[in-house]
């Protein structure tokens, strides 16, 4: 889907991971979801850079057009 998106099933399981590395895209989006900046990814996989954080998030965003949404079930 992307060139810096690799998607192997001998690396990590087969996870989107960013390409070249085994830096998992979940990692990184949650990361940003708990409020990481870029900054701060950056420092925690060294390996990976700004352009591979946009990957990641294009990456969720191409996911996320094509999944259905179903409403949450009510806590009991």
């Amino acid at each position: 889907m992307h060139q810096r998106i690799s998607i192997d099933p001998w690396v990590c399981h087969g996870k989107p991971v960013i390409a070249g590395t085994r830096v998992l895209v979940a990692n990184i989006l949650a990361e940003l979801a708990a409020g990481a900046d870029f900054d701060t990814v950056r420092a925690n996989y060294p390996n990976i850079t700004s352009e591979d954080i946009r990957a990641a998030l294009e990456f969720a965003s191409a996911l996320a057009m094509f999944e259905t949404a179903l409403p949450l079930a009510p806590a009991p």
